[in-house]
């Protein structure tokens, strides 16, 4: 299976999206395009090259800023008051197509696009919000760190993202 990650367009079939999660699909079906074309976000798909309409799964990536005071306690010192970052917003995988490790392969994809955009701006790292347990736990594999009294908001530090990238992590993760 040839897989590919491009941003969404027409061509993709949303409307039978389904991750098992009514806010994840409705913004998939109803809101991503239009942010896109806002600039407010840009949300990847996951397709097979040999059918590029059917979406396997997605991952939707923002600019945010935050406050220093709410970074882990090593970096805060290092910090202005506020800081430019990604976020990974969203990520959804098909029903259908889950616990065949297609999620983690978007995540890897958020690590790449993170650092190239930290090539050409300033950005402090990744965040992601883990909704739950098993979300915090999953995000943890790939170096992600829990923020000070923010249980569900997840930080992975530019050192962190360069050193995946530039070490091949990225390429041993995807091919486990």
């Amino acid at each position: 299976m040839q897989l590919k990650v491009e941003v969404l367009s027409k061509i993709h079939d949303r409307s039978v999206f389904d991750c098992g999660d009514e806010k994840l699909n409705a913004f998939i079906k109803n809101m991503a395009h239009q942010h896109i074309r806002k600039g407010l976000s840009r949300t990847f798909v996951l397709v097979e090259q040999k059918n590029p309409e059917k979406i396997i799964a997605y991952m939707t990536l923002v600019v945010c800023e935050l406050f220093a005071e709410n970074i882990p306690h090593q970096w805060k010192k290092k910090y202005p008051r506020t800081l430019p970052a990604a976020k990974l917003a969203r990520l959804a995988v098909s029903q259908k197509q889950q616990k065949q490790g297609f999620g983690e392969l978007l995540v890897v994809d958020a690590i790449h696009k993170t650092f190239n955009v930290s090539e050409n701006m300033g950005i402090v790292g990744l965040f992601v919000d883990a909704k739950h347990e098993q979300a915090k736990n999953y995000y943890n594999r790939f170096g992600f760190l829990s923020l000070p009294e923010q249980l569900d908001n997840l930080f992975l530090p530019l050192s962190t993202i360069i050193e995946f990238t530039r070490n091949g992590e990225a390429e041993k993760t995807k091919s486990n």
